[in-house]
């Protein structure tokens, strides 16, 4: 994390996410007891290790941290429903990358085989089978990210509540997936269109919905405040999922760069984490062009194709989608977009973006502990320093 993060706030990070890992080991320890398996299956145990495998490879865990972080700006004491609310978002956040990792035909996630190619290795001669049983892998983590919400030990108002912000946003961020679709559809969408995708398929579920769920588990009613929320997620989630793209078209920032996950872990995790905000997906599970070579029309490729010119448009457009496209021709979309000053301007949005979050973060002093205030005031520019 950045240099401006204190000593005692990164101690108190590293803590919920220490927490949280032994948590959520726990938690798929118990879970065949938790429902009803069918015996002698051996595809659902089978299923249940996939899921345990993908979602504790988790990185940062930056919603765990938002969520627990938003406690804090009503109070320091412990308040009840907060470790199920996080194992509910880390269950929904695996369901969305099975499902993504499919839709992508993605073979890596977080450094190891994305649970649609594990499958696909065990039935090599049988790709129903494996696609079927990816899409049930992913729709039980999903069911079982509700689930774990009813089961907590907390008042049923807070549960229900809790579970209303939940499954609104899985809707909500399914509806932004498709819209992710018809993204890729268009020659060239609007930017305000792509800030839209990111919104819905990754800032809403990564940022809004922690930021939501602490305040409501520490006794605050979120509804008051949700536009202020909602502005915050959205520009932070903007300006990670510009930085997951820019990385992507350009290579990593700096050495040591690209650790994380997503949400992202991005809200920046969009492209290469369906895991939105906060953190570079990592390089091995995203290599540099793999977004021209899915077709994907992300912030970086939208602004290349806007600046490409005569031949240039052409060899961009030809590029798009082939995912055998020679590193040459990555190499020369590179210098094409750096010579338009591609580069520049990406950065200049990242920024931009960052610099609007924290100032939104820094007008809730009138409702909040000025402490917890300056955490989510500090947070959108850690990623945004570590840029050259």
């Amino acid at each position: 994390m950045h240099a401006t993060v204190n000593a005692a706030t990164l101690e108190r990070v590293l803590g919920h996410r220490t927490r949280f890992d032994a948590r959520f080991g726990q938690y798929f320890d118990s879970l065949a007891g938790r429902f009803d398996l069918p015996v002698p299956s051996r595809y659902v145990p089978r299923c249940l290790d996939l899921l345990r495998d993908l979602s504790m490879r988790g990185g940062k865990r930056l919603r765990v941290v938002l969520l627990y972080e938003a406690a804090r700006l009503v109070t320091t004491e412990e308040v009840p429903g907060l470790a199920e609310a996080a194992l509910s978002i880390e269950l929904l956040q695996t369901h969305g990358l099975v499902h993504d990792d499919i839709i992508d035909d993605a073979p890596l996630r977080r450094g190891g085989p994305s649970t649609y190619y594990a499958y696909r290795r065990e039935f090599p001669g049988n790709g129903a089978t494996a696609l079927g049983l990816a899409v049930l892998a992913g729709d039980l983590a999903g069911f079982l990210s509700t689930q774990v919400l009813l089961e907590a030990e907390a008042p049923v108002a807070l549960r229900q509540a809790l579970l209303g912000v939940q499954t609104r946003t899985a809707a909500e961020t399914v509806a932004g997936q498709i819209a992710d679709l018809e993204r890729d559809a268009d020659a060239l969408p609007d930017e305000e269109f792509l800030h839209t995708v990111t919104d819905f398929k990754s800032a809403r579920y990564s940022i809004l919905a922690p930021l939501t769920m602490g305040l409501l588990a520490a006794g605050e009613d979120p509804a008051p405040h949700r536009a202020r929320l909602h502005r915050y997620a959205r520009l932070v989630g903007i300006s990670e999922q510009m930085r997951d793209d820019c990385l992507d078209l350009f290579g990593p920032f700096g050495e040591g760069e690209g650790e994380g996950e997503g949400a992202g872990e991005g809200a920046g995790e969009g492209e290469g984490e369906g895991e939105g905000a906060g953190t570079a997906p990592a390089v091995a599970d995203k290599s540099t062009g793999a977004d021209i070579r899915s077709g994907r029309r992300t912030y970086a490729v939208r602004a290349v194709l806007a600046a490409a010119t005569g031949a240039d448009t052409g060899l961009v457009e030809a590029a798009l989608g082939d995912p055998r496209c020679p590193d040459a021709t990555l190499e020369r979309i590179r210098e094409i977009a750096r010579a338009a000053g591609v580069d520049g301007r990406l950065k200049a949005g990242i920024r931009r973006h960052a610099e609007e979050a924290a100032a939104e973060a820094a007008s809730w002093e009138p409702y909040w502990r000025a402490e917890a205030v300056e955490f989510f005031r500090s947070l959108p520019m850690w990623n945004v320093d570590r840029m050259p």
